[in-house]
């Protein structure tokens, strides 16, 4: 029986200026392929970061796509989501901070959890009630974690919990492998901001993997 192919969550570079980013954006998510985007936004005062989030959250919505947002540095994430209409937040590293957001957004909001460093903290994360854990994004200083830990992490998590796992691949070719350890969202980042051809391109080259993964499956 073939495994179901994974959705394509795309995660965004660190936005320092939402109107410079759109045109981007807008290009990954024109094909409609895309099951949710995580925007993270540089450190500004929480107007300037709801200005940004009204104006990107609509590109990711109107292509079927989830909106979600993060902050590089402290911010009211809770506020920001509600006041520029995101989807929901991404919290990182601390589970007491992911607590905190599922009790002011109840579950109006999706709250995703990322940023993991081990087992133990994977699962205060899903006690505090989040809707999704991330594994093997990029860290704060833009290094990843080794991609085979990663693998085997989400292998773990998927196996064991009913929580959706989510997992980053640093390339197309890493996609497959994701896949096949069960996750149910592969993270897209640079492989797609960096293609050749352009974000557009670089979802194309994404779905192209996914498939092909199915189809091996199958």
């Amino acid at each position: 029986m073939a495994e179901p192919t994974p959705g394509i969550y795309l995660l965004s570079p660190i936005i320092p200026d939402a109107e410079r980013f759109a045109p981007q954006l807008a290009a990954a998510c024109r094909e409609g392929a895309i099951a949710a985007v995580l925007l993270r936004f540089a450190p500004a005062d929480e107007r300037t970061l709801i200005n940004h989030v009204k104006t990107l959250v609509p590109l990711a919505q109107e292509n079927g796509a989830a909106a979600l947002v993060s902050v590089d540095g402290e911010a009211d994430l809770a506020a920001i989501a509600v006041r520029g209409g995101a989807d929901g937040v991404h919290a990182r590293a601390d589970p007491a901070v992911a607590r905190h957001l599922r009790e002011r957004l109840k579950d109006e909001r999706i709250v995703g959890a990322g940023d993991i460093r081990s087992r133990h903290d994977a699962m205060e994360f899903g006690e505090a009630g989040v809707d999704y854990v991330m594994f093997g994004e990029p860290r704060p200083d833009g290094s990843l974690p080794p991609f085979e830990a990663v693998v085997e992490r989400a292998a773990w998590w998927a196996e064991i919990f009913e929580i959706p796992c989510v997992a980053y691949a640093p390339s197309h070719e890493a996609v497959p492998r994701l896949a096949g350890a069960g996750v149910e969202f592969v993270v897209l980042g640079n492989a797609v901001w960096s293609h050749p051809g352009g974000p557009a391109a670089g979802i194309a080259a994404t779905l192209t993997a996914a498939r092909g993964t199915a189809e091996a499956a199958g």
